[in-house]
């Protein structure tokens, strides 16, 4: 089947399939942080040196996309792949288990502070830690969990630029060993303002001092194809698609580049969405690295909002800018 005709299926967050598959990372363009820092995206070479450090706490996120029997797509857990063969050191962690409110009807629901915390703290990770988070999607998935601990005040992590791919794209090893740390003590220091509900995007919908992003592939922004309940956007919305933010090598692009996607006021307040949160926080991640200062991600974003018929959406071309 075509890669065009795959994106005419209706599933959400398929557009992550996408992002990685087969891709052979080059230059960085990051950047790499100096020996005694952590720049919050780091290479292959960056993490091999640092892997032993006694401090540095490693998590594969992976989330597996698979055709389904109906012949749309299902999102499964990528546990049994990071069986077969993870970083060395690095344990998994789960968006599609203890990383998320299982009992939520929306995927990927976004747990409470104190269970995302123990989750963590369960894989090791304290006040004292550094965190490298990759999946074998580019590092889109662990982007999440980026920003999940980023909303519970933890800041000293980073994605691994390139995920999984960019590892092995070095010939650098795989390892098979069950992963076990101490648990770790996490304390939370709540920053609610950034996972926002549906009720803060209807308001925002009216407000000129806040720009919403979707963060979804241009045809079902545009609605020339339908993931969701309804096709479209969530209407004021403009569109930078996550695919944008990754080059042919399947790393971040350059901070030039994307500074041309992102055109907003870096002081004004942000939200962006996807269909259920994932796509929308590569968007933040890399917001954030740019030096936007107030940026949230609308966690249930489409699943949600396209659901529910009397929340406004539109069918339009794309705007040049988040510009209001």
């Amino acid at each position: 089947m075509s890669l065009s005709n795959w994106l005419t299926k209706p599933l959400a967050l398929f557009v992550v399939l996408v992002l990685i598959v087969a891709c052979s990372p080059s230059e960085n363009h990051a950047g790499v942080a100096a020996d005694t820092t952590m720049d919050s995206l780091v290479t292959a070479e960056w993490l091999n040196e640092h892997l032993n450090d006694p401090d540095l706490v490693v998590l594969d996120c992976s989330v597996l996309v698979q055709p389904a029997g109906n012949g749309g797509f299902d999102s499964v857990s990528g546990r049994p792949q990071y069986d077969k063969g993870h970083i060395p050191t690095a344990g998994f962690a789960d968006l599609k288990g203890e990383l998320s409110d299982i009992e939520s009807p929306f995927g990927f629901a976004v747990p409470t502070p104190e269970q995302f915390a123990a989750a963590m703290s369960a894989l090791g990770v304290g006040d004292d830690s550094r965190v490298v988070l990759y999946d074998a999607s580019g590092s889109v998935w662990a982007a999440r969990v980026w920003w999940m601990l980023r909303w519970i005040g933890f800041d000293k992590v980073a994605l691994l630029d390139g995920g999984l791919a960019a590892w092995t794209a070095q010939g650098l090893p795989l390892s098979t060993e069950p992963v076990s740390r101490s648990v770790g003590t996490l304390t939370i220091a709540l920053r609610p303002e950034l996972i926002v509900g549906k009720d803060e995007v209807l308001a925002a919908i009216s407000d000129d001092t806040v720009s919403i992003i979707d963060a979804l592939p241009e045809a079902q922004y545009r609605g020339e194809m339908s993931m969701y309940a309804r096709p479209g956007h969530i209407t004021s919305a403009t569109n930078v698609p996550v695919l944008s933010l990754i080059n042919e090598t399947g790393r971040y692009r350059p901070a030039q580049e994307l500074e041309k996607l992102f055109t907003g006021d870096r002081d004004s307040r942000t939200i962006t969405y996807c269909g259920g949160g994932i796509a929308a926080s590569a968007n933040a991640f890399v917001m954030t690295r740019l030096g936007y200062k107030d940026v949230a991600v609308y966690a249930a974003s489409l699943q949600e909002w396209a659901a529910d018929e009397s929340l406004p959406m539109e069918v339009a071309a794309a705007p040049e800018s988040i510009n209001k």
